[in-house]
């Protein structure tokens, strides 16, 4: 792949992956070609570990953009230590933590949705809420419509961090235990103990829904997108 290929040959380039090596290389180079085969192949998995990872979904665009920008300016700095993907998942979570970190010390200042900015013409209180009609769904309401996958991914949310990223890294993302303790630079043990008090905590957010459903299987459907914690490790 050289860096003048013609904009027309990029589909044949994103649909086989090239080496490691050389893409790294292409990336260094400033190809845009090989930036726009990252960006293809990583945009949608980073998205969904960052969702998944920070208090406010909605947030998980900005972050994605930011780690893309962050591998643009820094790709020179990578040397191969580790995979490429275990770099740029190590990014993700970096910048979702700082999000999340932000959040913490901003989200006092905001003002509830709840408050009461004035009166209707009916003379009744007028909250912020009411002022901010929206007639459709969110791209994540719809992403996450059905009831079962809804319910996981909110008890997912619950679990307290880092239990969550591990959770997330390795039943939902698939990665091996040795990536992920690569990615969080910490060791195996750890990321086996986090995992199963993950899995534990997320079991018992999921036991009342998971009882519901028992007694009326008719009524709930099979999760599309989002395993329910595993037993075994």
């Amino acid at each position: 792949m050289q860096a003048g290929t013609a904009v027309g040959n990029l589909a044949g380039i994103i649909a086989v992956r090239p080496e490691e090596a050389e893409i790294v290389a292409e990336l260094k180079a400033g190809s845009e070609e090989a930036f726009a085969w990252l960006i293809s192949t990583y945009h949608q998995p980073l998205y969904s570990v960052i969702a998944r990872t920070l208090q406010n979904p909605a947030d998980a665009a900005d972050v994605t953009q930011d780690v893309f920008i962050k591998v643009f300016r820094n790709i020179a700095g990578f040397h191969g230590e580790s995979s490429l993907r275990t770099w740029l998942y190590r990014i993700a979570l970096h910048e979702a933590s700082n999000r999340r970190r932000w959040w913490s010390r901003h989200c006092r200042q905001e003002v509830t949705i709840e408050a009461e900015t004035g009166q209707s013409t009916e003379g009744q209180p007028l909250c912020i809420k009411d002022t901010l009609v929206d007639e459709h769904d969110s791209p994540f309401e719809m992403a996450a419509h059905q009831e079962v996958r809804a319910r996981v991914e909110a008890a997912l949310r619950e679990v307290s961090e880092p239990f969550r990223t591990v959770l997330v890294l390795r039943d939902i993302e698939g990665f091996a235990y040795e990536e992920i303790a690569e990615i969080l630079n910490t060791n195996i043990g750890t990321v086996k103990s986090r995992l199963m008090r993950g899995r534990a905590q997320l079991k018992a957010r999921l036991a009342p829904f998971a009882e519901a459903a028992a007694k009326y299987p008719c009524a709930t459907t099979q999760p599309s997108a989002v395993a329910c914690p595993k037993e075994t490790s």
